[in-house]
C-alpha cells in the first residue's frame, strides 16, 4: 500500500462561469493542453482533471467549463453547488460580458450561500489591447467590491493562464485547511459526560 493512489491526491473543483464566446474554453484547453483553440464548439459543458504540481506537492485540478446550459437554472445550480473556485471569464474586448459578471457572481452567491468562496474576476483577450471596452481600472474596481482578485488573460499568448488557476487553487487549499483547523479546535473542546 505504500504507492498513492491517484485517488488520495486531493482534488480542487474549478467552475468556469462567463458569457458566451469570452474564451473560458480556450483558457481551459490552453492550461491543460497548451494549445490555443480558435474555433471551439460551446454546445455542451466539459469536465477536464489534470494532475499538477502546486507549491511543491502533487493535487489535482477538477474544470468545468460550463457552456450553453446557463439557461437551466437546476443543472447551472447543481454545477455551483460542486464547485470549490471559480473563475468569472468575460472578455475586454466586450463590454456586455463584463456587465453580465455581475449576474453569475450573484447566483453563486444565492446558491451557495457562501460569500467567502474563492472567486476571481478574469478580463480575458487581453492580446486585443487595442479592441478594448473594459479599463482596468473598471474591472479592478469591480473586484475590489467583491472582494476578489482581478486578473487579465490571454488564452492566446498564454498571458497569466497558469497564475490564475494557480492562485485560485492556492485559495481553495487555504479555505480547505482553514475549514480543517477548525474542525480540529471544534472536536479539541467537546467533553462528552456519560
Amino acid at each position: 500500500m505504500g504507492k498513492k493512489g491517484k485517488q488520495d491526491l486531493p482534488l480542487h473543483k474549478v467552475i468556469m462561469v462567463g458569457s458566451g464566446g469570452v474564451g473560458k474554453s480556450a483558457l481551459t484547453l490552453q492550461y491543460m493542453y497548451g494549445d490555443f483553440v480558435e474555433e471551439y464548439d460551446p454546445t455542451k459543458a466539459d469536465s477536464y482533471r489534470k494532475k499538477i504540481m502546486l507549491d511543491g506537492h502533487e493535487c489535482q485540478i477538477d474544470i468545468l467549463d460550463t457552456a450553453g446550459q446557463e439557461e437551466y437554472a437546476a443543472i447551472r445550480d447543481n454545477y455551483y453547488r460542486s464547485g470549490e473556485g471559480f473563475l468569472c471569464v468575460f472578455s475586454i474586448c466586450e463590454y456586455e460580458s463584463f456587465t453580465h459578471t455581475q449576474e453569475f457572481k450573484d447566483q453563486i452567491s444565492r446558491v451557495l450561500d457562501d460569500d467567502k468562496i474563492p472567486f476571481i474576476l478574469v478580463g480575458n483577450k487581453a492580446d486585443l489591447g487595442q479592441l478594448r471596452k473594459v479599463n482596468h481600472e473598471e474591472a479592478a474596481a469591480k473586484a475590489a467590491e467583491w472582494n476578489c482578485l482581478y486578473i487579465e488573460t490571454s488564452a492566446k499568448t498564454r498571458q497569466n493562464v497558469e497564475d490564475v488557476y494557480s492562485i485560485l487553487m492556492r485559495k481553495i487549499e487555504e479555505r480547505k485547511e482553514g475549514a480543517k483547523d477548525r474542525e480540529r479546535k471544534n472536536k479539541k473542546g467537546k467533553c462528552v459526560i456519560l
